[in-house]
């Protein structure tokens, strides 16, 4: 199951309450105060991790609460920290407040982390307080109230080439060609209903991750067929390849196919389209894909490459176009 956003609830550990105790032993008078201070309470705090593609794992799990700090003790013991309630997320997670709507942290990189409830502190002891003329304080301090707040957590995939284009232009068959992805993949609309992600190796020192976008359709910009749960995940895209059917099964113009999808991006981010753009006339195996591909390159003033992903014609043309694209564009940071 692919979840791509989830709201939960974080309670920090309460700090430890500090000690009130004296120093209580044989043949020494007058020991004094001894009381230790109260532990800190553990923080909840949201990391992205190398190993996780969705918030699936965190879907059922709505509350997170880290352990509260342990109160202090006699002969100066301070209490045990309470432990950290860590939540795993894939890169690319935007974590947000519920309440204010503002944002607290996007993790884009593997390691990246944010608190997001602050453990409450630890109390003082009564050792604390002895001045030299109040030299058997009972005064301590209870520990303070560990934060609590409710957070958004938003996935936007993060890949370094997307495939876009309408519904069964062969993106999903493109993505378990290229890679060991395993999308499903079906001869009608809408077969792929969320982001999937598949690892491309070229040789032995060269590697890039491609995103199977859902299909895309007329109003997605404005939300039409879940289009704002699809366009977000092109945001984070450095590369897109846009996919075009020669012969789509609702009889569609496929160069006017191209221009709708080219203005959805425009309209629901300008920046979209100043992406670059590599263009491919998929099922290049059936009748007139040649005659599209060359039309489409005369009226674009641009290369279009065809591609078969069933017979494997084009692949390697494709994998060259998108290692030089992105060796070109190296020092741009698409998002």
């Amino acid at each position: 199951m692919f979840v791509d956003e989830v709201i939960i609830y974080a309670k920090a550990g309460d700090g430890g309450d500090g000690c009130p105790s004296f120093r209580r032993e044989s043949k020494v008078p007058r020991g004094g105060p001894d009381g230790g201070d109260g532990g800190d309470g553990g923080s909840v705090i949201v990391q992205a991790e190398e190993n996780v593609n969705s918030l699936a794992n965190i879907a059922g799990h709505r509350h997170w609460n880290a352990e509260r700090g342990g109160h202090g003790e006699g002969k100066l013991r301070t209490g045990r920290k309470g432990k950290d309630a860590i939540i795993l997320v894939p890169p690319g997670t935007l974590v947000r407040d519920l309440a204010r709507g503002h944002l607290l942290r996007d993790l884009k990189e593997v390691g990246d982390s944010v608190i997001i409830a602050k453990g409450g502190r630890g109390g003082r002891g009564n050792k604390h307080f002895a001045t030299a003329v109040h030299r058997a304080p009972r005064e301590f301090e209870p520990g303070t109230v560990g934060e609590e707040r409710k957070v958004t957590l938003e996935l936007k995939v993060i890949a370094d080439v997307g495939l876009i284009g309408k519904p069964n232009a062969g993106k999903s068959t493109l993505l378990s060609r290229l890679s060991r992805a395993h999308p499903e993949i079906a001869n009608y609309p809408f077969t792929t209903k969320f982001p999937n992600l598949g690892q491309v190796r070229v040789g032995f020192d060269r590697q890039f991750v491609v995103a199977d976008i859902p299909g895309l359709i007329e109003g997605a910009h404005s939300g039409v067929g879940l289009g704002h749960e699809f366009l977000k995940h092109v945001e984070r895209t450095k590369i897109l390849v846009h996919l075009i059917e020669p012969d789509p099964q609702d009889q569609t113009d496929p160069f006017d196919n191209y221009r709708q999808i080219h203005d959805e991006l425009r309209l629901y981010d300008a920046t979209l389209i100043e992406r670059p753009e590599i263009i491919v006339v998929s099922k290049c195996e059936l009748p007139g894909a040649a005659e599209l591909a060359e039309l489409m390159s005369e009226e674009l003033g641009k290369p279009v490459l065809q591609l078969s992903a069933v017979t494997g014609k084009g692949l390697p043309e494709l994998i060259q176009t998108i290692l030089a694209t992105m060796d070109a564009n190296d020092d741009n940071d698409a998002f």
